[in-house]
This record gives structure tokens, sequence and C-alpha cells, in this order.
């Protein structure tokens, strides 16, 4: 069984989030964000950043959201999170997924610590840019694949989610309030934030 190291409100979230979307059975191991165990030398071989989320799945060991997200998707092919290997949406579906840590946590870096770079020299291009780029995307009510949700909405749905509630940084923007929306009203989303509230109580 798959065992998440989590924390709530965190970017293990969107683990969480995936987890309860591909129906797999798994373990939930809270970690204190200031326990040693953190900085232990066996959570450093999960995770070497020293961060949440990581996960174990028998001798796999990985961390970094995208990664444990596509993992995941990848081992509930019935879930249908993930186009196989020789759809053509597969291309659309990796762009989208290293889109997220790309380009839309920079971007909200560059907003937060007000960062001025020249679009041409930043590799996101700008805040406004990922913004529009998003916001054309799911602008007809759509998912990161059109009509198919899959776990590249899971990456860029939380970001989203956390941009517009959490950090402020999303404003009067309704296409990604009404995308953030639909993906809120997953079931799979309400399980995971829950458990999330479960743990703030």
């Amino acid at each position: 069984m798959m065992k998440l190291h989590w924390a709530p409100q965190t970017r293990a979230f969107r683990t969480l989030w995936m987890l309860e979307e591909s129906g797999l059975p798994y373990e939930l191991e809270r970690v204190d964000l200031d326990s040693p165990f953190l900085r232990s030398e066996a959570y450093r071989a999960i995770n070497p950043m020293m961060k949440v989320p990581a996960l174990e799945d028998g001798e796999v060991r990985l961390a970094e959201s995208g990664a444990i997200c596509a993992y995941v998707a990848e081992h509930a092919p019935q879930a249908q999170l993930a186009p196989p290997v020789g759809d053509p949406a597969r291309g659309r579906y990796l762009h989208w997924m290293f889109f997220d840590a790309g380009c839309v946590e920079p971007a909200y870096t560059e907003r937060l610590a007000n960062v001025a770079l020249p679009a041409r020299a930043a590799g996101w291009g700008s805040f406004d840019r990922v913004m529009s780029v998003i916001e054309d995307l799911v602008s007809d009510g759509s998912w990161a694949l059109g009509e198919r949700f899959s776990a590249a909405d899971v990456m860029l749905g939380s970001n989203i989610w956390y941009g517009i509630h959490l950090l402020g940084v999303i404003k009067n923007r309704p296409a990604l309030e009404a995308y953030s929306a639909r993906c809120a009203a997953r079931p799979a989303f309400l399980r995971a934030e829950a458990v999330e509230a479960a743990a703030a109580a």
C-alpha cells in the first residue's frame, strides 16, 4: 500500500487529492513540519529536500508533488487520470503537468516577492502571461485536456485554488475562478478537504 507523508495546508494537499481521485488504497502519515523526523536521515532518504509531500510504495521512494501525481496516475489506469503512452493527448498532458511547477509557481513568486525580471529572461515569462495562458485553456468550461479530467488538473487546479483562496494573487479572473470552483466541487477534492479539516481540528 502507498504511504503518503503529508502535512495539512501545504502543497501535499494536491497529492492527497490525487490519491482520492485514483481510488487506490493508501496510508496517510502526518508529518509535523517542526519535527526532527523531517530532518532525519530516514526521511532524507525519501525526500532529500526535507519537505512534504513524499511517497513510499514498496521499494519506491519519491518526492515532488508533480512526480507523485504522475506516479499515482500511472498506477491507477482504471481511473483514467493520465493518457497512456501512444495516446495523442499524452503530449499535452505532460506539457500541463510540467507547466505547473515550471511556470505557475515561479509566477506566484514573482508576484508575491515583487520580483521584476524581463519577460524574455524569465522561463515563465511573466505572472500575467501565465495566468492568461491558463485562462485561455479553461475559459470554455473544460479541463486541461478538454472534456477529460486528468492529473494535470490536479496540478493546475490546486495551484489556481491556492492562488485565489490562500495567496490572494489571482483577482478579477472569472475563468480561473470558475475553473477553481469546478475542481473544488469534485468529490475527491471534497474528501481530501475533509481530511485536512479533520487534521486542523
